[in-house]
């Protein structure tokens, strides 16, 4: 696995932000009644994602999925190696939780006290791994901002036919560049994008 990093005027070193999210072949997060069972990966998958997320050390959340990431807290204690695998990397991750509800969060997690493009490029001028933020609503305003350098997703062979989206309406085009690609034997892709 390949840790990218950017390098920046005077030798300064920036760390990439990562939008990665699971999505129906039409474009949705989760389903009309907010769910996300159709992202259930199997064996193989579920490996690929172990091993995607040593590339990280950072999370960015909105509060939803903060919440529905809580399972990885205790999934340590669960039957499955693999599942122990993910949740002991989930956890050693630093987890930045964007929320107006929550006055506290678990673990290795801290609420943001910045406005989001503060907290970003604070975060990328840190010394690290790659950044990852997830959640529609938070990514998008970090598209919106220029703040997101790499777009990773992973299709399921799904239609919903309705739901949440994965990306805001844009205003303008914004032209990515394929860097990776992987298709698995249940059907799901692996693509990774950068911006140009």
């Amino acid at each position: 696995m390949v840790i990218r990093v950017k390098s920046e005027k005077g030798g300064i070193t920036i760390r990439d932000i990562v939008y990665s999210f699971q999505v129906s072949l039409d474009g949705y997060i989760e389903d009309a009644s907010g769910r996300i069972d159709f992202a259930s990966p199997d064996a193989e998958l579920h490996q690929y994602f172990n091993d995607y997320e040593k590339a990280f050390d950072t999370h960015v959340y909105g509060r939803r999925l903060y919440e529905m990431m809580q399972y990885w807290e205790t999934a340590d204690q669960e039957d499955e190696p693999i599942v122990v695998e993910y949740a002991k990397t989930w956890q050693s991750l630093e987890k930045v939780v964007f929320s107006r509800t929550l006055d506290a969060v678990e673990g290795k997690a801290r609420l943001a006290n910045q406005s989001l493009a503060e907290e970003l490029q604070a975060l990328k001028a840190l010394p690290g791994k790659q950044i990852a933020i997830g959640g529609a609503t938070l990514a998008s305003e970090a598209i919106e901002l220029g703040l997101v350098d790499r777009y990773h997703v992973v299709i399921y062979p799904v239609l919903l036919g309705s739901g949440k989206r994965m990306f805001p309406v844009f205003d303008q085009p914004q032209t990515l560049r394929l860097v990776e690609t992987r298709v698995f034997a249940s059907g799901c892709i692996a693509l990774s994008y950068e911006k140009i």
